[in-house]
């Protein structure tokens, strides 16, 4: 079983007071949405990012057919009694209508999104290799990298997504386009410019069969007008063809598409009955070993034909809290250093720290402690002389300068002016002990 996490864990979910705390300023749950959805209409209709191609996919429809009907279907209308050539322009203009309107309930709607958690499960005192650690918890807990349940008889891993803080249930997988956890994922559709998945894969499959519909329609009307041509005036089918340039770029146009959508229809039919996703397909091979999922043929196509969408787990419109901004963090205190105060200004800003630049920090504290330890013992007169002093200045002046240099550099610099400062100090020790020496001699 998945571990059951409370309503209020998720993000965008309303906590016990209706999901408004007192003062927080209220946002509608789209707006803050951290997924890299595109959403239209207040909500309403929610597409992935590369929408746009949406509109390169419906002209790639609408110019065919508008050039069918325009230039090859209405010479149909008076080859028929009763004006029934119409209905070869009508159910051209049909197919086309409805492809679009299985492309738009495809595109613009919730494909089966996860909601991501606030905060990662409750975590277990589990400590094995390549699994996350949650760097908030006191105590040094880990979570599984994958857990397993039972479907069906059959063991199957479910893994931890670090990005939704969350178990993905079984045959959901993240979309790296959208940023999402999707249920029972198929894979991103660049042309529709949306995840494919549990609540939109039957609107995909129609709007793959319908253009498929489509392309063999336009194709076989296409060819039976160049056969009218050479019956009625007697011609070569070349002949004919030059008469009718529409035709032979539909022909081609047709003929190139419908090995790809009609491809994409077998290729689908064959997933549908064997209950498989596109993912799991090239990713699990269950030809392997047994599909848990497997119902059947029948069962498989009643299974995503004619069961209900399931309801999203998103309400894009509804008002939420909005998220604070995270506060700096103190790091005065007396066991804080300035290196600290460094690497914490710079995930504040949104900029990573540099290795090199902590490592300068942490050398330049170093040098600090050392000139304090000996500034503290009784060895005033021991101090090196002001060239070395000021050669110490400038050198800290260079390090707050150099920082754009490698770090080996540096620490090499630093090595060699401590070494020079030690040879100062003992050269300083031998003349002030031969000076005392001398004093108590003359005594």
């Amino acid at each position: 079983m998945l571990p059951s996490q409370p309503q209020d864990r998720h993000l965008g979910a309303p906590g016990p007071s209706g999901g408004c705390g007192g003062g927080d300023e209220l946002i509608r749950t789209y707006k803050g949405w951290k997924g890299d959805n595109v959403f239209c209409f207040g909500g309403r209709l929610v597409f992935g990012p590369d929408a746009r191609t949406i509109l390169i996919t419906i002209f790639l429809i609408t110019a065919p057919v508008t050039i069918f009907c325009v230039f090859v279907g209405r010479k149909f209308i008076d080859d028929y009694p009763h004006h029934r050539g119409v209905s070869i322009l009508a159910i051209a203009a049909g197919l086309n209508l409805l492809d679009l309107v299985f492309l738009s309930l495809t595109s613009g709607r919730d494909p089966g999104i996860i909601p991501r958690n606030l905060y990662p499960p409750e975590a277990e005192s589990i400590e094995s290799n390549g699994e996350p650690r949650l760097a908030h918890t006191p105590t040094q807990t880990r979570l599984p990298r994958t857990k397993e349940m039972i479907v069906n008889g059959i063991t199957v891993k479910i893994k931890y997504c670090d990005t939704c803080m969350l178990y993905r249930p079984p045959r959901a997988s993240h979309c790296s386009m959208c940023d999402n956890c999707v249920e029972k994922f198929d894979h991103h559709c660049p042309w529709l410019g949306q995840c494919i998945g549990l609540r939109n894969y039957r609107f995909y499959f129609m709007f793959v069969l319908c253009s498929a519909l489509l392309c063999i329609y336009i194709h076989v009307f296409c060819w039976i007008y160049v056969k009218r041509i050479m019956d009625g005036e007697k011609i070569s089918i070349w002949k004919s063809l030059i008469k009718t340039p529409a035709s032979i770029a539909l022909i081609l146009y047709s003929f190139v598409s419908v090995w790809f959508v009609g491809g994409l229809t077998g290729f689908h039919l064959y997933l549908i009955s064997t209950n498989q996703s596109t993912y799991e397909n090239f990713r699990y091979r269950y030809d392997r070993h047994e599909n848990p999922f497997n119902k059947g043929i029948v069962g498989n196509f009643m299974e995503v034909f004619c069961t209900k969408v399931p309801l999203s787990k998103n309400s894009f419109r509804e008002k939420v809290p909005k998220e604070p901004a995270i506060p700096p963090r103190i790091v005065n205190g007396p066991m804080s250093s300035p290196s600290l105060q460094k690497v914490s200004h710079d995930i504040e800003m949104g900029r990573k720290p540099v290795w090199h630049e902590t490592v300068e920090e942490e050398l330049g504290d170093l040098e600090k402690d050392m000139e304090t330890t000996v500034t503290s013992r009784d060895l005033s007169r021991m101090l090196p002389p002001e060239e070395s002093e000021g050669r110490g200045i400038m050198h800290s002046r260079e390090s707050s300068r150099g920082r754009r240099g490698s770090s080996w550099e540096f620490s090499s610099r630093v090595n060699e002016d401590l070494r020079t400062r030690d040879e100062s100090v003992s050269i300083r020790v031998g003349e002030d002990s031969s000076e005392s020496s001398g004093n108590v001699a003359s005594r």
